[in-house]
C-alpha cells in the first residue's frame, strides 16, 4: 500500500489556508451593515445614542482594513494565530457597539454568534473554544451592562426580564449548538477531503509506476540488439584470447555484465510492457498479481477461482486498470496484517456479474465499527488493538478508504462483514473467523472482452528510434 502519511493533509493547517482578502472582503460587509444600522437609527428611528462612540468602534474597523490592504499583499495568508486574533477583534468590535447600543435589548445581539461560527469552521477546535467562551462571557455582560436604547422623547426601550432571559439563553445555546454543528461539519468535510486527496496520490503512483514499467519495456526492447551484440563479441573475444588470461577475463567479465544488464531490464519492465494483450489479462493472474507483494509476509495466502454453477470455466479476461490493482493489493494488505496465519482469496465468475471474497482467520471487524468501514479515518479492527498484530506499522485509517473508493471508481460494490456471523449462519469454512470483503463488479464493467471499456485487440505499437 502506498505511504499514506501526507504533511500536506494535516488538519491543524488548514488555519493557513485563509487569504488575509477573504476577511478583509468580509469585514468590509461588517462594516458597511453596521453604519446602515446606526444611520437608519439616527434618522429614522431617531434613537438617542452614543452616535459619537458608535462611529468610532465602526472606524476602527475601517482603520484596520485600510492598514491590512495597504500594507499586506492581498495574497497573503494568515497563520491560525493571526485567525484567530482577527476573529476575536471582531468578536469584541461587536460587543462594544451591542455596549453601546442597548447590549441583548438590541435585536443585532444574535450576530454574536457569527465569530464563532466563523472560528468553528476555519480553526482548530481549541481556538473554537476560546472563541465560544468569550462570545459567552461577552453575552453574559452585555445582559446587565450596557448603555440603554433611548428614543428622542427619552423613553428607554427594553424587553421584559422573561424575554431578556430568553434572548441570553438563546444566544448561549446557539453558540453552542451551532459552534459544534459547524465544527463536526467542518471536519467531517475536510476528513473526506484529505482522505480523497490520499486517494488520488495513491492512483497517482499505481499509475506512475505502470508507466515507469511501459518506459522500462521500452529501454529492454531498444538495448535488446546492443547487447546482444556485445555479449557475442565479447564471447568471441574469450574464445580467441585463450594464450591471454588477464584479457580473456576481461572479455567474460564484459558478457556477464551484458547478461545481468538484459536480466535487470527485464526484471524491471515484465508488468509495464505497453503491449495491447497486457492491458487485460485473466481475472487468476490480476488477483495474483496484486496479491503477489504480500505472498511471502509469513502468512499463507490460498487462492481459489471457479465459475458459479453453469458457468464458463475459462476465467474471463479483464481490464489491468491501476485502479483494480491497487485497490485489491490494498484489501489484501489489510487481510495479511491481521491474519493469524491464512488468508484465503477466491473469485467466482458468471455471465453477469465477477465477485472477488477476501477472508482470513484474525480477529475480525469490531461490532461497533463494522457499519463504518470504508470510511476514512477508521484505524482499528477491534477497540484493544494487539500491538504485535501489525508490527512497525502505524497507518492513518485510509487504507481501506482508499481500496473502497478505487474499486467503486471501477464500477464494483463492496460489502465487510466477520466470518464468525457469514460462515457461521451457513455451517461451513468454520476456521474463517476473521473479515471477510466480498467485491462484486457487473462483469460489463471490468470484461475486457465483451464489457463496455472492452479493449480492441489489434497489432502492438512499433518501437520508433
Amino acid at each position: 500500500m502506498a505511504n499514506t502519511d501526507f504533511p500536506v493533509l494535516k488538519g491543524q493547517e488548514r488555519g493557513n489556508w485563509i487569504r488575509l482578502r477573504t476577511i478583509t472582503l468580509l469585514r468590509w460587509g461588517a462594516i458597511f451593515g453596521q453604519l446602515a444600522a446606526l444611520l437608519v437609527a439616527q434618522h429614522i428611528y431617531g434613537l438617542a445614542l452614543e452616535y459619537g462612540l458608535c462611529f468610532m468602534v465602526v472606524g476602527v474597523s475601517v482603520i484596520g482594513n485600510l492598514v491590512a490592504s495597504f500594507v499586506f499583499p492581498e495574497s497573503k495568508r494568515l497563520s491560525e494565530a493571526e485567525n484567530l486574533l482577527i476573529v476575536l477583534f471582531d468578536l469584541v468590535q461587536l460587543g462594544l457597539l451591542l455596549f453601546l447600543t442597548g447590549g441583548l435589548h438590541n435585536p443585532f445581539s444574535i450576530l454574536v454568534i457569527g465569530p464563532v461560527t466563523v472560528s468553528a469552521m476555519a480553526l482548530t477546535g481549541r481556538s473554537t473554544i476560546f472563541i465560544g467562551t468569550i462570545a459567552i462571557t461577552i453575552v453574559t455582560l452585555l445582559a446587565e451592562v450596557h448603555l440603554p436604547l433611548r428614543t428622542s422623547q427619552g423613553f428607554i426601550l427594553q424587553v421584559a426580564d422573561v424575554f431578556l432571559f430568553g434572548q441570553w439563553l438563546a444566544i448561549v445555546i446557539s453558540v453552542i449548538f451551532l459552534g459544534i454543528y459547524s465544527r463536526w461539519i467542518a471536519t467531517e468535510m475536510h476528513s473526506m477531503s484529505d482522505a480523497l486527496q490520499a486517494t488520488q496520490m495513491a492512483l497517482a503512483r499505481e499509475q506512475k509506476l505502470t508507466d515507469l514499467g511501459g518506459v522500462v519495456a521500452a529501454a529492454a526492447h531498444e538495448l535488446g540488439t546492443p547487447l546482444a551484440t556485445i555479449k557475442l563479441t565479447s564471447s568471441e573475444l574469450a574464445e580467441e584470447l585463450d594464450d591471454r588470461p588477464d584479457l580473456a577475463e576481461d572479455a567474460r567479465l564484459i558478457r556477464d555484465q551484458a547478461d545481468r544488464c538484459r536480466d535487470i531490464l527485464r526484471s524491471m519492465g515484465r508488468a509495464g510492457k505497453d503491449d495491447l494483450h497486457l492491458r487485460q489479462a485473466p481475472l487468476s493472474t490480476v488477483i495474483e498479481e496484486a496479491a503477489e507483494p504480500h505472498v511471502n509476509r509469513g502468512k499463507a495466502v490460498h487462492f481459489g477461482f471457479g465459475p458459479e454453477e453453469g458457468g464458463d470455466p475459462l476465467p474471463p479476461s479483464i481490464l489491468r486498470q491501476p485502479e483494480l490493482i491497487h485497490g485489491l493489493r490494498n484489501l489484501i494488505q489489510n487481510a495479511v496484517d491481521f491474519a493469524e496465519a491464512n488468508v484465503w482469496v477466491e473469485a467466482q465468475w458468471s455471465a453477469d456479474v465477477i465477485a472477488i471474497r477476501i477472508m482470513d482467520d484474525g480477529r475480525g471487524y469490531a461490532p461497533q465499527v463494522i457499519g463504518r468501514i470504508g470510511d476514512p479515518f477508521v484505524r482499528r479492527r477491534r477497540s484493544a488493538p494487539d500491538p504485535t498484530q501489525r508490527p512497525g506499522y502505524e497507518g492513518m485509517g485510509l487504507g481501506l478508504f482508499i481500496a473502497k473508493t478505487l474499486l467503486e471508481r471501477t464500477g464494483a460494490e463492496l460489502s465487510f462483514a466477520n466470518g464468525v456471523d457469514w460462515f457461521g449462519r451457513l455451517g461451513t469454512n468454520s476456521e474463517r473467523t476473521g473479515a471477510v470483503v466480498e467485491v462484486v463488479w457487473p462483469r460489463t464493467k471490468i470484461d475486457a472482452v465483451t464489457g463496455v471499456n472492452a479493449i480492441p485487440v489489434g497489432e502492438n505499437p512499433t518501437f520508433t528510434g
